[in-house]
């Protein structure tokens, strides 16, 4: 129960924010759904230290806004900001994306699966059919990923810095409070998420990106990128457009911070030395720091086999768009 408190009332002030965030110039960040919310809140910080930000999304009119807004309040930043579009709901759409992105960039250093969609309409799908909620939040960041693997083992080769190249994965206090099994998630014979109703899903959908960063922090020896998953606290952002009810409204009154607060979580994933390689695939609690996953959802990961089965899946529906 300490666990779930210190992720919603009992937060230590952030550690790294914008005015201690260390310069960023020749490092290249990507940063999913980076218009919006805690993503924009992020590329700001990192633009504001002359970071490349590039920000991925399907809006172009919203990326392009949310980039002059951004140079227009930091004039003197010697950092860039340059729009990807791509579709998380499509897996179709991300390999051309990256096709383009990497034809641009030599380096990337930080991946940041930020984009996330939460309680959509009843039976929304995404490209492919599945889950809308597990498409767009597992499936599609899963595939970036494998076709960014390349890139990001070449700049850990080449950076002096360990454990300065890493993938973050969005996760949230869902993992902890609203899972509909203690280990997490809920699988069919073939892998695949059982659809436990919307609410349930996206907590689902959450705990697959745990288990993602978890799995995946096993190649970490030999790609020398870290993984970490992050819940980045409990926000009010335009992730809850969806979301209605007197649960809502109490969370809304009571207990949602600014989407400032998300991104000090996020930077300090994507940049605090705390994070070895060692420590790849650990679990970050609001604003910073390093924290536990519940017991079941732990033991689906170093017990059961639940976490390898769910990326296995992950694995064989993204396969045919590499």
């Amino acid at each position: 129960m300490g666990n779930i408190f210190s992720q919603f009332l009992s937060i230590p002030n952030a550690t790294l924010t914008e005015k201690n965030c260390p310069d960023q110039t020749g490092r290249v960040f990507l940063i999913t759904g980076g218009y919006a919310g805690v993503g924009f809140e992020l590329c700001k910080i990192l633009y504001a230290h002359n970071a490349a930000v590039w920000i991925a999304g399907r809006s172009e009119p919203k990326a392009l806004k949310a980039i002059s807004d951004i140079k227009k309040s930091l004039p003197n930043s010697n950092g860039s900001l340059d729009f990807l579009c791509l579709d998380l709901s499509d897996l179709s759409t991300i390999k051309p994306a990256i096709d383009t992105f990497t034809a641009k960039v030599t380096r990337l250093d930080v991946l940041v699966n930020n984009a996330a969609i939460m309680f959509p309409p009843r039976g929304s799908v995404d490209a492919q059919g599945n889950d809308l909620q597990l498409g767009t939040n597992c499936l599609g960041p899963y595939l970036l990923y494998q076709l960014l693997v390349p890139l990001l083992t070449r700049t850990a080769a080449a950076s002096s810095i360990t454990a300065s190249v890493r993938v973050i994965w969005a996760a949230s206090i869902a993992v902890h409070v609203a899972t509909p099994t203690p280990q997490g998630i809920v699988l069919e014979a073939d892998g695949s998420p059982s659809d436990q109703g919307i609410k349930a899903n996206y907590a689902q959908s959450k705990v697959g990106n745990v288990f993602l960063a978890r799995e995946c922090a096993k190649t970490t020896p030999e790609t020398g990128v870290v993984h970490a998953a992050f819940n980045p606290g409990n926000l009010r952002t335009e992730l809850q457009r969806h979301w209605t009810g007197f649960d809502h409204w109490f969370m809304d009154t009571f207990m949602l911070y600014t989407a400032i607060h998300g991104a000090y979580t996020e930077l300090w994933a994507a940049l605090s030395p705390e994070l070895t390689p060692a420590k790849s695939g650990a679990y970050v609690y609001p604003w910073g720091r390093l924290g536990s996953l519940p017991e079941g959802v732990e033991g689906a990961i170093t017990k059961t086999g639940v976490a390898a089965r769910f990326v296995e899946w992950c694995g064989n529906q993204t396969k045919a768009f590499l």
